[in-house]
């Protein structure tokens, strides 16, 4: 994960979005976050629900 968020008291979380025809999950960790893109919607989600799972979060944000 290489971009730093300040203050580093964020929770953990992930999310989804759409833009131009690409998906792009962003997971927030440790401060820290990360954003993967996708050219289709099935392979972003599972990605997100990986994450979703490992994280032990109860859900996903879907923006």
């Amino acid at each position: 994960m290489d971009n730093a968020i300040p203050n580093g008291n964020v929770h953990p979380c992930v999310e989804v979005v759409e833009a131009c025809g690409e998906w792009f999950v962003r997971v927030v960790e440790d401060g820290q976050e990360l954003s993967q893109s996708f050219e289709l919607e099935s392979y972003a989600l599972a990605f997100a629900e990986g994450l979703r799972l490992r994280l032990h979060l109860d859900n996903l944000v879907r923006l």
